[in-house]
């Protein structure tokens, strides 16, 4: 069976997947769901130096060191960027990429680029305030319309996220176009959301694509859903 790597958004860690990740592996499959450095409970390694590049090296190195092919490799949010990133370097280990409420910046973008102007500024005054200019706080669960009964956990266990992961930009090669199965997941239970624009892209480009009426994070709201969906990327043949 195809492995799945899972990668959580800003602010968040592993703990955002737990739901998804013990479905799948009730039903036998082997699951990874890393915590990126600087946050969760890596926010020991949080420094200056921690960027866009320091995270994909974090999954591709994963799939290296496990052995990993015939991935199943989803982002949610942020980690679209890394995705996006890992895909374009490693296609030959990449079964399906799935992109969760994501971003999916273009080569020579950042996420910045692509987010609203006052959500943009909005996140440069909260690391000017407090953060030293370079860690960005968390955007309350509320603002994501996280379900009421998971806000408060959420909020307890995000973390301040590297600022310049959201400056840096992507280089891609090409490579990401190998991958043959790609589908764009969008949550439209919330606004204002950055992410319709992604979608659009998505279907322009002939992906698979749906949505599911829920907050921003897929995996707390919706796990049953998001759990069937990664399941058919190993179902469906090459």
């Amino acid at each position: 069976m195809s492995p799945f790597v899972l990668v959580h958004g800003a602010w968040r860690g592993s703990w955002a997947w737990k739901r998804v990740r013990g479905a799948l592996q009730a039903l036998g499959h082997e699951v990874f769901t890393p915590t990126l450095s600087g946050v969760g409970e890596r926010s020991h390694l949080l420094s200056r130096e921690v960027n866009l590049e320091t995270h994909i090296e974090d999954v591709i190195n994963l799939i290296r060191w496990e052995e990993l092919t015939d991935v199943v490799l989803c982002g949610h949010s942020y980690a679209g960027c890394v995705v996006t990133s890992v895909a374009d370097r490693v296609p030959e280990k990449i079964r399906s990429l799935v992109y969760l409420d994501a971003f999916v910046p273009d080569h020579g973008q950042s996420l910045h680029d692509t987010l609203p102007p006052e959500a943009r500024i909005e996140q440069l005054e909260g690391a000017r305030k407090t953060g030293e200019g370079w860690k960005t706080p968390p955007i309350p669960a509320e603002v994501f319309n996280v379900n009421a009964r998971d806000r408060d956990w959420v909020n307890r266990q995000s973390t301040v996220h590297p600022l310049a992961c959201f400056q840096q930009p992507l280089r891609l090669t090409g490579g990401i176009g190998r991958v043959d199965s790609i589908t764009y997941v969008l949550a439209n239970g919330w606004t204002p959301s950055p992410f319709p624009q992604f979608y659009e892209k998505a279907k322009a480009r002939g992906w698979k694509t749906l949505t599911l009426a829920c907050g921003h994070d897929l995996m707390l709201d919706r796990p049953d859903e998001v759990t069937r969906e990664l399941l058919w990327h190993t179902a469906r043949r090459q």
